[in-house]
């Protein structure tokens, strides 16, 4: 027997009768699904150390489980110091059990650890069925040792569905248990 995430169960067993019910799909391939988590670092001040954005990979690279690939800056910036093809950040892209394992980590672990925390906004939807959240500090995940931290810096969490509307992303990521405002 193979292992099988908790919110993959959850999306068969929980997420599609209540979609369902809520939007009356007549077959089950209309449901919307969960594609990939896609998790973005920005490194700017890495023009000047490039050790930063070697900090940065490792750090995208425990908290997501897989490799963190650079990101190279486009064309040259002379007022920001920037040549093209520089690192200037880290990201990574997680698909299938990856991103369910790490999807369960952020709801159960994370997000509760940060500070004042009153819910995710609505306000990060994009009109197609995406969802884009920031978080000001990647400390929040337990994968990050605090005392070996250069710097505090904060990342964007991309959620790429296969929903049509924002209404049909928003019930599907309530289903799956993220917290939003009211």
């Amino acid at each position: 027997m193979s292992y099988i995430p908790n919110l993959k169960t959850r999306f068969t067993e929980v997420v599609i009768p209540q979609m369902q019910e809520k939007f009356a799909y007549e077959n089950v391939m209309e449901m919307p699904g969960l594609l990939k988590i896609c998790l973005n670092q920005g490194v700017g001040v890495a023009v000047n150390d490039k050790k930063l954005i070697d900090a940065a990979i490792d750090e995208m690279s425990r908290i997501s489980g897989q490799k963190a690939q650079a990101t190279m800056s486009k064309k040259d910036i002379s007022n920001f110091k920037l040549r093209a093809k520089m690192p200037i950040g880290a990201r990574v892209t997680l698909r299938k059990d990856a991103m369910y394992e790490f999807l369960e980590r952020l709801i159960s672990i994370a997000l509760p650890r940060v500070r004042d925390f009153q819910g995710l906004d609505v306000k990060g939807f994009d009109g197609r069925g995406n969802y884009t959240m920031g978080i000001t500090e990647q400390i929040i995940f337990p994968e990050i040792d605090i005392d070996k931290t250069n710097r505090i810096s904060g990342m964007d969490i991309t959620f790429v569905t296969s929903a049509k509307t924002d209404e049909e992303c928003l019930e599907m990521l309530r289903a799956f248990g993220l917290p939003f405002k009211k």
